[in-house]
């Protein structure tokens, strides 16, 4: 049977992710696994703290701490954060781990071997008070590129560049802004691009339909023309690189975090981590890839790069999942401007189901979507408020009223079975297919039907007049009630639970795949039935009007 092996991009570990983070890779990756586990498929949800390079010794540096203690505090609490959205890994592990550091200096040290390092000499900066040289990450400047002010020495976050820092214009010490800066000559180590490029373009031809924003950024490398790209960085924190005359330097962070993938797996299951990543066939393993479109060249053109390089069978992407950006209020999250909600202040502003179901319904799929509470306030009422958790409450109250709380006897209403059906055949489709914009879509009709059928049918009124039709109607909503459970789990997977057990007083709805959800027989004649609850708490419009001044929105 074959397997499935899930990676989301791995954090930074210098502070608390924002929502982007959330939606652009590790929320779609945990629904995806979920559905996968519901069918009953065997699958491995890998992921972990990229620790390494400049971005965490700033922050360190920020707080006063030691670099390996602030990363040590970081990762519990982005552990904790993700449980706390109920995000299912297998594994988070870490990339500051000596299985990582082995396993990055065994890479390299094949690539050396087979002519694909190159040494050069090139300019930059230095820190005059500092007495060393600075990474790409240290140096702040204005973006030749766009003119965002503050452009980092390695990307843009205002166009999402790639830079060398000696392109920045007034560059800076992101350390000490103040510090005189030279630039002076020094030797690093290069990973040669330009000879695996072949190998880059024929592996590309074997992807399984990358998503429209993937497609797109591979061919525009490869049509450019990939460069030598350096991979050693004067720094203490990393993995040392294991070549003389680079003592004192490790790698560049971009060239260690992705073999992490491996290196958590390995630190996970180290019996049998070579069933994943080594697999005897290739086939044997389906391998996809979630991640935000900036994250897309490291992982689409320069992390395969390297592991063909090594000319060892390592088990390649077979799909990879590319997101666009949530903004903030018409302007972009950022974790290093500390603008936008961020995702331990979320949770302690709505339960975690609301920011799943949310983020999904506007994941930014196609094009970047756009985050504001008021629309955020638009879809938990309507969607979650009105469309599902009324109807649930409408069919529990009636029951009580009419049936004592139990499921009243009834036949399966063909038409309603065969819709149900359907649509939930649709959803099932979305989730292979990983169509999460079209999948709330087709959630929103399922919900719909609910409520069409309830309104058309008014038991309310038949239990006047004929008690068994009304119990009829009834039985068939309590048994859709059971559906949108076990299609909801991989989203909401509370809420789910929770309706479930309002119908079903054995099981769980992971347990039913979606294939076999849309059952009118599954509900025993009798069973006891839940009294009404309340699944969501619509949001008020001021509400709405004080978040958005609390948290902002200006760019």
């Amino acid at each position: 049977m074959q397997k499935y092996l899930i990676t989301s991009a791995l954090p930074y570990i210098n502070g608390i992710k924002h929502l982007g983070n959330l939606i652009g890779s590790i929320l779609p990756a945990d629904i995806y696994a979920r559905y996968l586990r519901q069918r009953g498929e065997e699958v491995l949800y890998i992921c972990g703290t990229d620790d390494h390079g400049a971005p965490a010794e700033i922050a360190a540096h920020e707080a006063n701490k030691p670099v390996a203690e602030y990363c040590a505090e970081m990762y519990a609490t982005q552990k904790d954060i993700y449980n706390r959205f109920n995000i299912a890994f297998d594994y988070f592990g870490k990339t500051s781990t000596q299985s990582n550091v082995e396993l990055t200096q065994e890479i390299f040290n094949h690539l050396d071997k087979n002519g694909f390092i190159i040494e050069r000499t090139i300019e930059q900066f230095y820190s005059v008070a500092d007495q060393r040289f600075l990474a790409d990450r240290h140096i702040t400047g204005t973006c030749p590129k766009c003119g965002y002010a503050k452009a980092r020495g390695d990307q843009c976050d205002g166009c999402g560049a790639l830079l060398d820092p000696i392109e920045l214009q007034k560059p800076y010490s992101s350390l000490n802004p103040q510090d005189k800066l030279e630039l002076r000559s020094t030797k690093h180590l290069f990973l040669d691009l330009p000879r695996l490029q072949d190998k880059v373009q024929e592996w590309t031809t074997a992807l399984d339909n990358p998503s429209k924003v993937v497609a797109g950024i591979i061919r525009k490398w490869l049509e450019e023309g990939l460069e030598q790209r350096c991979i050693t960085r004067d720094l203490s924190w990393g993995v040392p690189v294991p070549k003389p005359g680079y003592e004192g330097k490790v790698f560049y962070v971009w060239f260690d975090a992705p073999n992490g993938y491996i290196s958590i797996t390995k630190d996970y299951l180290p019996d049998s981590w070579q069933e994943w990543w080594r697999p005897a066939e290739p086939s044997e393993v389906h391998y996809t890839q979630f991640m935000a479109k900036d994250n897309v060249p490291f992982h689409a053109v320069m992390w395969p790069a390297i592991l063909l390089g090594t000319e060892q069978s390592w088990k390649m992407v077979d799909y990879i999942k590319g997101f666009n950006w949530l903004n903030y209020a018409g302007g972009k999250f950022s974790t290093s401007q500390k603008r936008g909600v961020f995702t331990d202040v979320a949770l302690d502003l709505f339960p975690a189901d609301y920011w799943r179901y949310y983020l999904l319904a506007n994941v930014p799929e196609s094009s970047d979507a756009d985050f504001s509470f008021a629309d955020f306030a638009n879809v938990i009422n309507a969607d979650l408020a009105d469309r599902l958790g009324n109807f649930v409450s409408r069919v529990l109250t009636l029951v009580h009223k009419y049936f004592a709380g139990k499921v009243p006897s009834g036949s399966i209403d063909p038409d309603l079975a065969t819709k149900t059906a359907q649509l939930c055949e649709s959803i099932n489709e979305c989730h292979n297919q990983l169509r999460y914009r079209e999948m709330i879509t087709e959630m929103r009709a399922l919900w719909g039907l609910g409520n069409e059928y309830i309104t058309t049918h008014q038991p309310w009124k038949l239990a006047k007049t004929d008690l068994a039709q009304a119990g009829f109607v009834l039985n068939n909503c309590l048994h859709l009630i059971r559906t949108y459970a076990i299609v909801n789990w991989s989203i909401m997977p509370e809420t789910a639970e929770t309706m479930y057990t309002l119908v079903a007083p054995t099981g769980a709805p992971n347990e039913v795949q979606l294939a076999q959800a849309a059952d009118f027989a599954a509900l025993a004649e009798g069973g006891t039935v839940a009294e009404k609850v309340a699944l969501f708490a619509k949001i008020d419009l001021d509400q709405v009007q004080e978040l958005t001044e609390r948290f902002g929105g200006t760019v």
